[in-house]
């Protein structure tokens, strides 16, 4: 029979792509057989301060992430099906957060309006018990150079500032600034740096 294989080993150079906001994801999905692998560091408040994240668009309405926690070390999927991929409206379905050691995959739905410069992004995430909020705003000055905020509701999380910058097709960073929704404002530091490339498909016959 035919099965489909993935080549690490014969990759091309991939477009570099947003990894969604700086806190939310959103919804556009990965492109077909693009795997992006970043590096991120972040405040412990945040999350794992020290983590690899792997993504790869195997549809056109499908993609899947892998999160590699180092401190401590976890493993967490996420994963995000495209309803309505035909700009300028778009709309996707699917879970973060799901950690394989302890806890549950968060469901979310979200909403997307974007236009050549500028994109709207509004949502909702369940998390335990709890409802929250998903909205984000960027905006595009070229293909180099993106400015965005975003905001997740719940004690727990933060609204963020940040930029990202597009040095070529292949590399992808993202800075930014967490602030604390709780009574503390607490503003924390985040980073992540992203590669990536084109990975082709073949069939293999057996």
């Amino acid at each position: 029979m035919l099965t489909l294989a993935f080549g690490i080993g014969a990759v091309d150079v991939g477009h570099a792509t947003t990894k969604g906001l700086s806190q939310i994801v959103t919804p556009d999905l990965q492109p077909v057989d693009e795997l992006s692998i970043s590096a991120q560091v972040q405040a412990r408040a945040i999350g794992n301060p020290w983590q690899a994240q792997f993504e790869l668009g195997l549809t056109p309405r499908f993609e899947v992430a892998f999160f590699q926690g180092f401190s401590p070390g976890e493993q967490v999927l996420g994963t995000e099906i495209g309803l309505v991929q035909r700009g300028p409206w778009l709309l996707s379905t699917g879970f973060v957060n799901w950690s394989l050691g302890h806890g549950s995959p968060q469901p979310l739905l979200e909403g997307g309006y974007y236009l050549e410069h500028d994109k709207f992004i509004a949502g909702a995430l369940r998390a335990g018990a709890q409802s929250q909020a998903l909205l984000g705003w960027a905006h595009d000055f070229n293909a180099v150079w993106r400015v965005q905020v975003d905001y997740q509701s719940g004690s727990a999380n933060y609204l963020t500032a940040g930029f990202t910058w597009t040095p070529s097709d292949r590399w992808q960073v993202n800075p930014a600034l967490y602030l604390a929704n709780d009574h503390t404002h607490t503003r924390l530091g985040y980073l992540v740096a992203t590669y990536t490339i084109k990975v082709r498909s073949r069939q293999v016959r057996e």
